[in-house]
């Protein structure tokens, strides 16, 4: 998933050039920059992993949608551990843990594929966990590693690899994991019952060689974080999302309201993910295998990359409240179709919601802190927590699927995206009358 990290850029930042001078942090930057690239490549695995695990163990959609459930679950239920354990630790330290509990988590795929659905579900939320403490401890440095000045343009740049890691996970998934001769559940109840086991062995055995790769390369990541020379960071406003006894930074409404569109932007951007493969898979879709399905999955997220940059130019002239609603409804339009249509048209109108999420994370984020003053940072905290809705949303849709069928039940994220299309319009009403004002 793209644009998750608590500290998003703003559009604006890409009009700021990088350092030409030079920068004694640049070798800390890069690891930073690669850290973006993993745990946005790691995320957008799940996608893969989904379709993959389902076949295996026979699941139905709701099962299935426990990958993400523990996945996302692990930033809700982490991200305040992970404060305390990063204000006692410091910030470098806290980096190297969490690249070290994400590197467990990826190793543990390996007894996973031996023992069953379970022991994966634990994997992930370890993973998750480490990729929680890691943005926590990680984000800070970027702001640090060069001059002031250009603060946001090394946040743009480092955002960029995240959605690059997004848009190649699929893609490298589909290769590496998925068979391009997946049987279907009916082709695997008709043969016998030790072939069965041969072949759920054989396909589980697959995530083996991918996921000890990225174990491996996120330990050599802590080792390189553990000796990098960083400056030291000192916030006095950690960000925790507490409140006040006059109700703190709850108390303004158009953060509620942005904490709940961020609740649903995750879930519906996540969800559509998780069940893309699968549903180019139908008959009256695309009939693709998951491996081809995967490649197109590619497609979603890259969208969502290229988004940003005409989201960036658009932005200059119109406000960011407009410029949400429109997306907003584009995506409903061509959920819709998605939902309602057959083919091509179907397809292609799925994959084509990720170029209008491109915008909605950092806009939503900034929309709802926008006049927080000193409950900015608060703010900030709760709309991380609200990246949980990741977890819940997908859940949910599994629900609709596994009793309406899985085309129907895309109109779960219509729903979400249509509150997102609501926020915009306030805000843009709010602005008007300020402006009026």
């Amino acid at each position: 998933m793209q644009s998750t990290s608590p500290n998003p850029a703003p559009p604006a930042a890409l009009a700021q050039p990088l350092e030409s001078e030079h920068n004694p942090h640049t070798g800390a930057l890069v690891i930073v920059t690669i850290l973006f690239f993993m745990w946005g490549l790691l995320t957008s695995l799940n996608d893969v992993l989904i379709p993959h695990l389902k076949s295996i163990y026979s699941l139905t959609y709701l099962q299935a949608m426990l990958v993400q459930f523990c996945f996302f679950g692990a930033y809700f239920i982490v991200s305040l551990p992970a404060g305390a354990l990063i204000r006692k630790i410091g910030y470098q330290n806290g980096a190297v843990a969490g690249l070290t509990i994400a590197a467990a988590g990826c190793a543990l795929f390996y007894p996973a594929s031996k023992g069953g659905y379970g022991l994966f579900l634990f994997a992930l939320f370890v993973l998750a966990s480490g990729i929680t403490i890691l943005q926590v401890a990680a984000n800070p440095f970027v702001t640090v590693l060069g001059p002031a000045r250009t603060a946001s343009s090394r946040l743009t740049l480092t955002q960029a690899f995240n959605s690059l890691g997004t848009t190649v996970a699929p893609a490298l998934g589909g290769i590496l994991i998925l068979s391009a001769v997946a049987l279907s559940a009916d082709q695997l109840a008709a043969l016998p019952a030790a072939e069965q086991a041969a072949y759920k062995a054989q396909e589980a055995a697959a995530v083996q060689g991918p996921y000890l790769g990225l174990a491996a390369a996120l330990a050599i990541l802590a080792v390189l974080f553990a000796v990098a020379r960083l400056p030291k960071i000192d916030h006095a406003d950690d960000g925790t999302p507490a409140v006040d006894g006059k109700g703190g930074a709850m108390a303004y409404r158009h953060l509620v309201l942005g904490a709940v569109a961020i609740f649903l932007y995750v879930g519906a951007e996540v969800s559509i993910g998780s069940f893309l493969i699968n549903f180019l898979g139908e008959g009256n879709i695309a009939g693709l295998s998951h491996a081809d399905a995967a490649q197109y999955v590619s497609l979603y997220w890259g969208g969502a990359l290229v988004g940003r940059f005409i989201g960036f130019a658009v932005m200059r002239y119109v406000s960011p409240g407009k410029t949400l609603a429109f997306n907003a409804l584009g995506s409903i339009v061509l959920v819709l179709a998605a939902t309602f249509g057959e083919g091509q048209l179907a397809m292609w109108a799925i994959i084509g919601v990720g170029l209008f999420n491109s915008i909605m994370f950092p806009t939503i984020f900034s929309m709802a802190l926008h006049g927080l003053g000193k409950f900015t940072g608060q703010g900030s905290g709760i709309l991380c927590m609200a990246i949980v809705g990741g977890a819940v949303v997908p859940f949910v849709q599994g629900m609709f699927a596994d009793t309406i069928g899985l085309q129907p039940s895309f109109m779960v994220p219509a729903v979400c995206y249509l509150f997102i299309l609501y926020f915009g319009v306030k805000y843009a009403n709010l602005h008007k009358e300020k402006a009026a004002a």
